[in-house]
């Protein structure tokens, strides 16, 4: 993808780092995702002693997590200080008297964690914030202990594809995120060494009285434009006139519809293969007979 789409990271994370008082109020999207994906683990057996919850916004996995895997130590992460500080407020001071939840502050893309040092990555909603979706796998690879799963939603290209529509054509910059194809995601964890990988997605739509609450949401959310080829200045009354007009055509018994394109993938880390190299540096070829 280029740049000119990329996420700022700087601006991302003060956006994020803004929302983190009104987040829980507006992120109805993000905990039904959540929710679902909880669902999910019912059906994969696991019993990891340590989880990560990679973009851990407010804490809303953690709770999931924590009930499914009462015996993991479950630790939230998200490049928002503010994030975190949120989530720890959520916590009772009972129970942070004798077991404070760890918290890391930082990049998904660069994770300060240990290789092979984690029994499950869960991430609800985040890696389509991330720059190089081959950088986060081969993160998330690499502090996976073998047999270890990765379990993540994410925003396929479709997602608000009324308020895109609404914005084409007004000027030449981009008002909406963009967000990467299920297959290419699909793709991605294969090259950076993920086995069994399983995509699905579906559509999931919100619905407002007008265009002005769509945008607010996304601002409560720390989900508005944050790309790098975001438009400089404020727009003028009669671009943003054209924009209003075309967003009506989509209204329907009253209401405005705003589609999100979830997509929804695990896989796992598989044990490293043996090798067959000698200790004098000689390879070993095995030669097989041919069946019939």
């Amino acid at each position: 993808m280029s740049e000119h789409f990329l996420p700022n990271k700087k601006l991302m994370r003060a956006s994020f780092n803004s929302a983190a008082e009104q987040y829980d109020a507006a992120a109805i999207l993000q905990q039904e995702v959540c929710d679902r994906m909880a669902e999910r683990l019912a059906y994969i057996k696991l019993e990891p002693e340590i989880v990560l919850d990679a973009g851990s916004g407010t804490g809303f996995g953690r709770e999931k997590l924590q009930a499914q895997y009462a015996k993991a130590n479950v630790v939230e992460l998200d490049i928002a200080h503010a994030m975190l500080i949120a989530s720890r407020k959520k916590t009772s001071k009972w129970k942070r008297l004798f077991k404070e939840p760890p918290a890391i502050c930082a990049d998904i893309e660069q994770l300060p964690i240990a290789d092979n040092s984690l029994g499950m990555i869960w991430s609800n909603l985040a890696i389509q914030w991330v720059n190089d979706l081959d950088r986060a796998f081969a993160e998330f690879h690499r502090v996976l202990q073998p047999n270890g799963l990765l379990m993540f939603s994410t925003l396929g290209p479709d997602t608000l594809k009324e308020l895109r529509h609404a914005f084409s054509g007004v000027d030449n910059s981009d008002h909406v995120n963009r967000f990467i194809d299920m297959h290419d995601i699909g793709d991605g964890l294969v090259r950076n060494g993920f086995a069994t990988p399983v995509m699905d997605m579906e559509f999931i739509t919100m619905t407002y009285h007008d265009v002005k609450a769509v945008m607010n949401d996304l601002k409560s959310i720390g989900a508005h434009n944050v790309m790098h080829g975001r438009p400089a200045g404020l727009m003028g009354k009669q671009r943003w006139q054209r924009v209003l007009e075309t967003y009506e055509t989509y209204r329907k018994d009253g209401l405005l519809p705003a589609t999100y394109e979830v997509v929804y993938g695990h896989a796992w880390k598989p044990e490293p293969k043996a090798s067959k190299t000698l200790a004098d540096g000689r390879q070993v070829i095995e030669f097989r007979p041919r069946t019939k």
